[in-house]
Formats: structure tokens, C-alpha cells, sequence
């Protein structure tokens, strides 16, 4: 519902230090607002796609691209360390040469369906970042990868958007803000790949034994 989204800042904040305090509040609120069966569900996915070898594809623009890099760094480096898991992940936001030209000759809308369309199979899954829920490209993404046969999980904020809707599994950050929003998307990211990596660890490994 509507009455439950933070609205941030609600007026004007004369002290950087209260701006702070009062930003660290909202951040606080989103992780609240996040839905714990709904990340176990996430967290439940991301595993058995990484077992079985399976590709995860991430996008995201803007701010939201930067942590489907993020994403495929930490998920593909550190879930496999000191464990038996080899993740499959790749960032449709990375390869700025194919995004322009996909962007260019057809349209940007475009830039992440069409990349699925040519290289993933059924049984992978999508993440697609959007802190609004309502990028066009995103939502293409995502229609596109259910009719391929994927999964979809969808990290979203404000009243979340379309992409709350259409998405198989959403992590939804209640707060009205897009710094807080990616904020805690970014350490949602890092909570799903600590802790499948923690839940995968070899025997007598110690859960931090290894930089993430």
C-alpha cells in the first residue's frame, strides 16, 4: 500500500550530519520493508541455479547496472570460494559497445530482450534491478525471459512498480528514495551471495574466511 512507502527527505535538512542520520533511517526502514519468505525464495533460486549449472543473467540501468555488475563480481567470484558451487553470471549491462549499438539501430528499450533472445536457455534465471519498477526495458527484459523459460526475480523500490507484477520472485524495498532504494539493493546482493556461500561452505571453513 501507498501509506507504506518512506517518503525521503520530507523537508528540508539544514546539517549534513542530520542529513545523514535522517538517511540512515530511511535505509533502515527499507531493509525492514523487505519481505523475508520472499528472500528466502530468492536465496532458494539463486542456489539451485548455481548447482545446476545454469546461467543467471543481471540488468539494471544507471545506478541499478552498476549492481548487476556488482552482482555477477560477487556472485560468480565469491560464492565459489572455499565451496563447490561455480556460478554462472553475467551482467547484460556491461558490454557497452553491443548496449550502444543495440541502443543505436534499434532502440534502447531493446538492449537487454534482445541480448536474451540470442544466448539464454530454459532453465536460467533473470534478475532485473529498477528501483521505479516501470523501465521499458526492464519490463521487456523480463516478458522476454519468461517466454525463453526462465525465472525472474525483480529488485524494485518506490510503490514497486510494474516489475512487482510481473516478476516470479520480487524483493521489494518500500522507500521512496532511489539512493536508499539501491542502497539496499546492493546489500541485498551481498546478503544472497554470503549467504549461499556460507550455506555451501566445505567442511571446517570458517563463513569468514574470505573476502568478499
Amino acid at each position: 500500500m501507498a501509506e507504506d512507502i518512506v517518503g525521503f527527505p520530507r523537508e528540508k535538512i539544514e546539517s549534513v550530519g542530520e542529513y545523514l542520520d535522517a538517511y540512515a533511517e530511511a535505509v533502515r526502514r527499507g531493509f525492514d520493508s523487505v519481505n523475508r519468505e520472499a528472500l528466502k525464495q530468492v536465496a532458494a533460486v539463486l542456489a539451485e541455479v548455481y548447482r545446476a549449472r545454469r546461467t543467471v543473467w543481471v540488468c539494471g540501468n544507471g545506478g541499478s547496472a552498476a549492481i548487476s555488475d556488482h552482482f555477477a563480481c560477487d556472485h560468480l567470484k565469491g560464492v565459489a570460494a572455499s565451496t563447490a558451487l561455480r556460478p554462472r553470471v553475467v551482467s547484460l549491462a556491461s558490454n557497452t559497445a553491443l548496449l550502444t549499438a543495440i541502443g543505436n539501430d534499434f532502440s534502447f528499450d531493446r538492449i537487454f530482450d534482445y541480448q536474451l533472445g540470442g544466448v539464454a536457455q530454459k532453465g536460467d534465471v533473470l534478475v532485473a534491478v529498477s528501483s521505479s519498477g516501470n523501465s521499458p526495458n526492464i519490463l521487456r527484459a523480463v516478458e522476454a525471459a519468461k517466454a525463453l523459460g526462465l525465472r525472474t526475480i525483480g529488485f524494485c523500490g518506490f510503490d514497486g512498480g510494474k516489475l512487482a507484477a510481473a516478476a516470479d520472485h520480487v524483493l521489494h524495498v518500500r522507500v521512496a528514495n532511489y539512493g536508499a532504494v539501491e542502497d539496499v539493493h546492493q546489500s541485498l546482493m551481498h546478503v544472497l551471495a554470503q549467504f549461499i556461500r556460507m550455506s555451501a561452505l566445505e567442511a571446517g571453513v570458517a563463513p569468514a574466511s574470505t573476502k568478499f
